[in-house]
């Protein structure tokens, strides 16, 4: 499991007093307010910040940081990563998984006949597709829904699945 789960990342700086604009990777947006600590990925290290203040701007939220007071300090943080680690990751509820967490996963049928390797997330609005690469290389596009996702063990890194007919054609 990742220790670190990404929050954001860094788009550009806001106004003269330190404040930066972030693009949230979350669902959950208002958790910026409630952040009381976030790592921010320099490229060389993990650099511990402690948000004072969180305001919200169309899609993006303006976070200001107790260690910086003016642009200049913060200017360098264009298009770096903001990560929380675990402790401070929002508590989730029954089926509900950091994508962190599922990709990688292996893919098997109820049978237990290797379906392939979960690769990515897709965000689709109305309900998550799982992008499945299969044995072959090609790739298995399937729908987070309770009639195809059987059973996810993060811990053992095994997803259960039914593919529905038609899913595989």
């Amino acid at each position: 499991m990742e220790e670190y789960l990404i929050v954001g990342t860094v788009t550009s700086t806001h106004g003269i007093r330190g404040e930066v604009k972030v693009f949230p990777q979350t669902d959950d947006m208002l958790r910026f307010k409630k952040l009381k600590e976030v790592y921010l990925d320099t490229g060389k290290e993990k650099m511990l910040l402690h948000p004072e203040s969180a305001k919200f701007f169309k899609q993006f939220v303006i976070l200001k940081f107790k260690e910086f007071n003016n642009i200049n300090e913060v200017e360098g943080f264009r298009g770096k990563t903001l990560y929380v680690d675990r402790k401070n990751a929002v508590s989730l509820k029954k089926d509900e998984y950091f994508i962190a967490d599922l990709i990688g996963l292996t893919v098997v049928r109820e049978d237990e006949s290797k379906v392939g390797i979960l690769k990515d997330v897709m965000q689709t609005g109305a309900n998550d597709v799982y992008v499945i690469e299969k044995q072959d290389g090609s790739e298995l596009l399937l729908p987070a829904i309770k009639d195809c996702i059987r059973n996810v063990d993060t811990k053992n890194r095994i997803m259960t699945v039914c593919v529905l007919p038609g899913l595989e054609d």
